[in-house]
């Protein structure tokens, strides 16, 4: 590690076990010798060009523990994606404060952010540290086997279809099917996790479609109609990216962001829950329910799971062990050794090959109806997300007239 001060940032959207990734790397930094400050960006990269930076060294012990079991951004957030002119005056901010070492915690953005900064730099003759710490509720980073921040979030997803399953199976004299809607723009790992939820064959979910898969009208309608017949109600799971044939996505946007990503939600078409709402009323004059919770799973720290929060801690401080022993470049990376029972290590990836490539769930995690999970996701999954709470089910028979 390079002597002088380091800073330390957050991007993109939140996660519930982000800001134990902070107090990872703050707690760390605080044990190098050559680190002589540690500094955050309020507003990430965004806020730095602005000069919006505060000391975290300063703060006191227990706040940085409370980090730990804190929603949101700490440090507060940003979406700006860089532009040539940004270069010169981020160079000239890292001279201003003396920092030899950045950190940022994020997604594939994020760490393109790193290794763009960190190469400006050293084209100027300015040496610059920069190490990624992985963080998306989607789960879609390339080169590790997780992300901190998707268990929790994949238990968020899990329990609400389970509990949601529930109203639907009991209100079916009502609403003959309930749609939920989980974020995830090209990845289905967290629509995947509501699979989670099933205990027998008549649980919800009945259905669930992923980015992953072309999704074809006439075969949703077809598996709507077997599910409702065999189980008196159905359950779907959509994730909000999936498309058609064609690349047309099902919430008809047309809209895109400054990373030319599809837009979806309100601002950018109607909801995929939406539609297949529509779909199925109109070809069977059901009434039924969606749900869309948009990012409600990023910030909720009372369905967090343990493990993800500790992971998230050790990421942190992970990243300043690599910050320490080499030139940095890379993001950390989480690295299963078993599933059962669950152990897990750190390791790395280069920042370009975190930025370049997507992580999509494989094919073997996928039936091949395309309309459900396989039993590999459920193994892949259950150890990071833990166990759900089994509810009472009917099994007593009905009373004899008398």
């Amino acid at each position: 590690m390079l002597k002088g001060r380091a800073i330390v940032g957050q991007s993109g959207g939140p996660t519930s076990v982000i800001n134990s990734s902070l107090a990872g790397v703050v707690d760390a930094c605080r044990d190098v010798d050559d680190v002589t400050g540690v500094l955050g960006m309020r507003w990430a990269i965004e806020g730095f060009m602005a000069g919006e930076v505060i000391d975290l060294g300063r703060e006191g012990k227990p706040t940085i523990k409370a980090l730990r079991r804190t929603p949101g951004s700490a440090l507060g957030s940003s979406r700006h994606k860089l532009t040539d002119a940004d270069m010169p005056v981020i160079l000239d901010r890292l001279r201003e404060y003396g920092i030899r070492t950045l950190f940022m915690i994020g997604g594939n953005d994020t760490m393109d952010t790193i290794r763009r900064v960190v190469e400006y730099a050293g084209a100027q003759g300015y040496e610059l540290c920069g190490v990624g710490v992985p963080k998306t509720v989607d789960n879609d980073l390339y080169g590790t086997d997780h992300t901190p921040g998707y268990p929790s979030a994949a238990r968020y997803v899990a329990l609400s279809v389970q509990q949601a399953g529930a109203l639907a199976r009991d209100m079916q004299k009502v609403d003959q099917f309930v749609i939920y809607q989980s974020i995830g723009r090209d990845a289905g790992w967290l629509a995947a996790a509501a699979a989670l939820a099933k205990r027998d064959p008549d649980d919800a979910p009945h259905l669930i479609y992923l980015p992953e898969r072309v999704f074809d009208r006439e075969r949703f309608l077809a598996d709507v109609e077997r599910a409702h017949k065999d189980f008196g109600y159905v359950s779907i799971v959509c994730g909000e990216g999936i498309k058609y044939a064609d690349g047309t996505p099902v919430s008809a946007s047309r809209t895109r962001d400054k990373f030319a990503n599809v837009e979806y939600g309100a601002m950018g078409g109607t909801s995929v829950a939406l539609q297949l709402h529509r779909m199925i009323s109109e070809a069977f004059g059901w009434r039924g329910e969606f749900q869309i919770t948009e990012s409600l799973c990023m910030p909720a720290i009372d369905r967090a799971v343990k493990l993800d929060l500790d992971e998230a801690y050790e990421c942190g401080r992970a990243a300043v062990r690599l910050a320490a022993e080499g030139p940095g470049g890379a993001m950390v990376t989480l690295e299963r050794q078993s599933s059962d029972p669950y152990r897990c290590t750190t390791g790395t990836a280069p920042l370009a090959e975190v930025a370049e490539r997507a992580k999509p769930m494989p094919d073997e995690f996928i039936n091949a109806a395309g309309n459900f999970t396989t039993e590999k996701f459920i193994e892949y999954a259950r150890p990071l997300v833990g166990e759900l709470p089994a509810f009472a089910r009917r099994k007593c028979a009905r009373p004899r007239r008398t």
